[in-house]
């Protein structure tokens, strides 16, 4: 897949991501990257399991990033709010 088709799935998937995990989004620059990572998360956990995950622009990637984009998300939420240790 090329890299501008990851770019665009993993703008929508992250601006899907973002709305499910706080509802307003992270702004178009925190969706694109946020939606990327999320895609490759995504890439990597369907192709550990033996099913090709981001395939190109198509409803199937676009879930994919989508769910990639939330759990990267969550842990991104749960790092920050984390406690500073000392």
């Amino acid at each position: 897949m090329s890299i501008f088709a990851w770019i665009v799935v993993g703008t929508i998937g992250g601006f899907i991501g973002s709305l499910v995990v706080n509802k307003r989004g992270q702004g178009i620059l925190g969706d694109l990257f946020f939606g990327v990572i999320g895609a490759v998360v995504a890439g990597w956990i369907f192709n550990a399991f033996g099913h090709p995950a981001v395939t190109g622009i198509n409803p199937d990637s676009i879930l994919a990033s989508a769910a990639g984009t939330i759990l990267v998300l969550v842990a991104y939420h749960v790092l920050r709010s984390s406690p500073a240790r000392a």
